[in-house]
């Protein structure tokens, strides 16, 4: 049976969005692997222009005074916000945290840096809310696609908010980790949405059914979970790299890895918990009779594999800034890789275990 053509196209725009959101990764990573996180002091414009200066001169003598004041008051509302709603901890914060009303000196190369990842971010909004459009048709169809696909376009204009948020507190650690925490989130919509979009017109019918081998579901549900949890801390020990950074001028890179703390080296360690446990998973996926979860389980393999080169290479190698956003972008592809593991997994033994259930005949 021919895929029907709102199905196609919804999976193009899908698929297409969830490729520009990993896009937008990996330009995020270049932003902090170059320190570009504050090129621009304000949100959504930048230096209070929707096209950034190029030149100092483009700016007044007192621009740091200028913008540090209004970073200041909206901080000071986000605060009271936060106290009203019980988040005492996080209110303190954001006053507590050392560089809060610290402003850089202007940087050409860094506010462009910036100010590209902002672009891109706003060419996302376009892109999820595409995939809302299209897929109108599942409202009647599948309609769990239709709110995975609504739910991601909310989220992400979520997303948008605290990134206005992380630079209004100056990359404070906590709104930087959700930040990331919640990209993932998205990333994790879209691709369900899109392997669910399948089912229409008799997809559901070709895929495989599988007979479910005890235990790999929750290996699949553990996997993706650890490393989502890697990914958060990960978003810290960078916060812990800047800091160190910051404080020797930028000079001396080798001497960086012994001055973090634990977090490094609960995540440098916890990598090789992540090895173990995705060699064995990609084993138990190869036993089973399905040449997509087989594919998956090699991407899962070689994205294990060079996520932990490249995390080698940054700890030895006094952290080559080029190496950073690859790290990070290879993490959330595993992470995507792993979730859509699970999904095809789930849907497969569904499949089986329907097929093995009697029709009741009236």
């Amino acid at each position: 049976m021919a895929t029907p053509a709102f199905v196609r196209r919804f999976r193009f725009v899908g698929i297409l969005t969830v490729a520009a959101v990993y896009f937008l990764i990996l330009i995020g990573g270049v932003v902090r692997s170059t320190g570009s996180g504050m090129g621009c002091p304000d949100w959504p414009k930048c230096f209070g222009s929707w096209v950034p200066p190029t030149h100092i001169s483009q700016l007044p003598a007192n621009y740091k005074e200028i913008y540090t004041a209004q970073r200041v008051e909206k901080n000071q509302k986000l605060a009271a916000r936060l106290e009203r709603l019980g988040f005492h901890q996080v209110a303190g914060d954001i006053f507590a945290h050392p560089t809060q009303y610290i402003e850089t000196d202007f940087n050409a190369v860094k506010t462009w840096i910036e100010y590209v990842n902002r672009l891109v971010g706003a060419l996302i909004g376009v892109f999820v809310f595409a995939t809302v459009l299209f897929a109108r048709p599942y409202w009647r169809r599948d309609r769990p696609v239709f709110w995975l696909a609504f739910g991601s376009f909310l989220l992400t204009g979520v997303q948008g908010w605290l990134g206005s948020l992380v630079v209004s507190t100056n990359l404070l650690p906590i709104m930087v980790t959700v930040h990331m925490g919640l990209a993932l989130v998205i990333v994790a919509m879209l691709l369900y949405a899109v392997s669910r979009s399948q089912r229409a017109a008799g997809q559901e019918q070709a895929a495989q059914p599988l007979r479910a081998l005890p235990g790999l579901q929750a290996v699949l549900v553990l996997a993706v979970l650890l490393t989502f949890g890697q990914i958060v801390l990960g978003t810290q020990v960078r916060e812990q790299i800047d800091l160190v950074a910051a404080a020797s001028n930028y000079l001396n890179r080798a001497g960086w890895v012994e001055q973090l703390g634990g977090a490094f080296r609960f995540h440098r360690t916890f990598s090789a918990v992540l090895l173990l446990l995705n060699v064995y998973l990609a084993y138990r996926l190869y036993t089973l009779p399905s040449r997509s979860l087989h594919r998956l389980a090699t991407a899962i393999l070689g994205l294990i594999g060079g996520e932990i080169l490249a995390g080698i290479v940054l700890a030895y190698f006094a952290f080559p800034a080029f190496v950073q956003p690859i790290h990070l972008t290879l993490a959330t592809l595993l992470f995507g890789a792993q979730f859509l593991a699970l999904v095809a997994y789930r849907r497969a033994t569904k499949l089986r275990r329907q097929a093995a259930t009697p029709a009741v005949v009236a």
